[in-house]
């Protein structure tokens, strides 16, 4: 029969040893690689429920290509706008996993080039189509495009994009875009609708809790019609 001193000791070192393979498993865990995710963002309000939701799943770089952006004022304002955005929300996420196992990896930034003239000439002849139109088809082409260009630089193998969080795009045209441009390329698309789920309204309250600037026109010169 064990003596009362015993069965503690036994006790304790049970306990020690549990103490330890959860340490050892929660260190594990987050050692382990995500997959990488090339993210495409029309601007910071519409990234924020996108990013929310996808962090702990992806190793994020938001991509910010945006020629349709035909202001460069504008331009430089939604792109400052995003960057803070990342900025603040790699804060937080870094104090939460402080007192939580929360995976804190940070989100990064890269920006492509910006070049209105390209997007001009490109949708040449579709100055009054309607908001929607081809004109936007080939708009939401070109961005998905260089995305796939950036995630293949990066090694990235999946590429995706936060315009399906609005409801005034078409999620079934960037689906196809997508998934076109992802097999042209050898890569996976994210084929996402991320305004379900209450992604938009999501995305408004996050806006609002950051401060962050909402545009109200989508970019280019014609939309502000």
């Amino acid at each position: 029969m064990k003596t009362k001193d015993q069965t503690a000791a036994a006790v304790g070192t049970n306990l020690t040893g549990n103490v330890s393979r959860m340490a050892a498993t929660d260190a594990l865990q987050k050692q382990v690689k995500k997959p990488s995710l090339m993210l495409h963002s029309c601007c910071g309000p519409c990234s924020t429920s996108v990013i929310e939701r996808l962090a702990g799943e992806f190793e994020i770089t938001v991509f910010f290509y945006n020629p349709c952006i035909t202001d460069e004022e504008e331009y430089k304002r939604r792109r400052d706008n995003q960057i803070e955005f990342i900025r603040r929300f790699n804060e937080q996420r870094n104090v939460l996993s402080e007192i939580s196992t929360l995976d804190a990896s940070e989100v990064h930034f890269t920006e492509g080039p910006y070049e209105p003239g390209q997007f001009l000439s490109l949708v040449a002849g579709h100055e009054e189509d309607l908001e929607g139109g081809d004109r936007c088809s080939i708009c939401f082409r070109q961005r998905l495009e260089k995305t796939a260009e950036a995630a293949m630089m990066a090694g990235c193998d999946t590429f995706g994009t936060t315009l399906t969080v609005s409801p005034h795009k078409n999620y079934r045209l960037i689906s196809e875009l997508g998934n076109e441009i992802a097999l042209k390329h050898g890569l996976s698309f994210l084929d996402r609708d991320f305004k379900k789920q209450n992604g938009f309204a999501r995305s408004i309250e996050l806006s609002k809790k950051y401060g962050l600037y909402r545009q109200n026109y989508c970019g280019c010169r014609f939309s502000e019609r």
